[in-house]
C-alpha cells in the first residue's frame, strides 16, 4: 500500500512569494518523506481560523510568516523555550495532545551563519538592528551561540530594552553582554551585525552607519532578493562581507522539517538550488 501524504502549509498575506513549498519538496525527495506542502493565505482577521481549517481537513502542521507570528503563540497549547522568550513562533505542529509552537528562526540564521558562512559567533561583538518579530526571533539562538557581546538597536529604543530585559537571565548564563541603544547610538567596529528591521522590506536606507562595521565585518540582512541588495552593496562599500537571508531560511526550514518529521535534510544542496533559482529570477 502507499504510504498516506501528509499535508502541509505555509501561512501568511502575502504569501504567494514564499519559497517554502519548492524547499520543502526537495527535503521531502531526499529524505523519502511522504508529504505535500502548499500556500495559504490568511485574511489578515482570520488567521486562526484558517489555521484551524488547515489542521480540521488533515494538515499535520504549518510555517507561519509575516504578519502572524506573534498570534501563532496563542494557538499552542505547548511552546518550546525559544518560542516562548521570543513571544513569537514561525512553525505549529498540530499534535493530538495540543498543538506545539516552535520558533526556528534563530537557530536557523546561527547555523547560516556558523556553517555556511564559516563564522564562529562565540566571543564576537554583533549588533542585531532591529527589536521586531524578526529581532525576537532570533536573540535567543544568538546568545546560546555566546558572543562577547550582543547590542539590539532599534528605532524606538523602549522596545529594544524590552527584547533585552526579557532575554537578560539567558545572557548571563552564557556570559555575554547584552544591551539596547537607539540606531543612533548603535556604535562602532561590530564583527557581525544583523539586519532584522524593516528596512530592506521598505526599500528605506540602511537604519545604522557604516562605522558599525568594522573591516571584513560580515553584514547579514534576514531579507534576500531584490529588498536585500542595498544592504548587501552597503556592505561591500564598508569593507565587508554581505549576505542575505537565504541560508536562514533553508536552515530554518530544515529545522522545522526536524520538528515534523523526526529527519534532519542535507540543506547544502537544497540551498544551492534555491540560490540560483533566486539569481536567475525563478520563483
Amino acid at each position: 500500500m502507499t504510504a498516506p501524504t501528509d499535508r502541509y502549509a505555509v501561512v501568511g498575506n502575502p504569501v504567494a512569494h514564499s519559497r517554502s513549498p519548492f524547499i520543502h519538496a526537495r527535503f521531502a525527495e531526499q529524505t523519502g518523506q511522504a508529504l505535500h506542502y502548499e500556500r495559504l493565505l490568511a485574511p489578515l482577521d482570520a488567521f486562526g481560523e484558517t489555521v484551524r481549517r488547515f489542521a480540521a481537513e488533515g494538515g499535520r502542521g504549518c510555517n507561519i510568516t509575516v504578519p502572524f507570528k506573534f498570534e501563532a503563540t496563542a494557538l499552542a497549547a505547548h511552546r518550546t523555550p525559544r518560542a516562548a522568550l521570543a513571544q513569537a513562533a514561525n512553525v505549529l505542529r498540530f499534535d493530538a495532545g495540543g498543538w506545539l509552537a516552535d520558533n526556528t528562526d534563530g537557530i536557523g540564521l546561527v547555523r547560516d551563519i556558523q556553517r555556511n558562512a564559516g563564522v564562529d559567533l562565540a566571543g564576537r561583538a554583533v549588533l542585531l538592528v532591529g527589536a521586531g518579530g524578526a529581532g525576537a526571533g532570533v536573540l535567543g539562538p544568538l546568545l546560546d551561540a555566546r558572543p562577547a557581546r550582543v547590542t539590539v538597536a532599534n528605532r524606538t529604543p523602549d522596545k529594544a530594552q524590552a527584547l533585552v530585559s526579557r532575554h537578560a537571565a539567558l545572557a548571563t548564563r552564557h556570559g555575554v553582554a547584552l544591551s539596547a541603544c537607539s540606531l543612533e547610538d548603535a556604535g562602532r567596529g561590530f564583527d557581525v551585525v544583523l539586519n532584522a528591521s524593516a528596512s530592506s522590506l521598505a526599500g528605506a536606507a540602511v537604519p545604522v552607519g557604516g562605522d558599525a562595521l568594522r573591516p571584513g565585518a560580515l553584514a547579514v540582512d534576514l531579507m534576500y532578493g531584490p529588498g536585500a541588495r542595498p544592504f548587501l552593496q552597503w556592505a561591500a562599500e564598508h569593507d565587508a562581507t554581505g549576505r542575505d537571508g537565504l541560508g536562514m531560511l533553508v536552515e530554518q526550514a530544515a529545522e522545522a522539517f526536524w520538528l515534523w518529521r523526526g529527519v534532519r535534510p542535507d540543506t547544502a544542496p537544497v540551498l544551492a538550488e534555491v540560490r540560483r533559482r533566486v539569481d536567475a529570477g525563478l520563483p
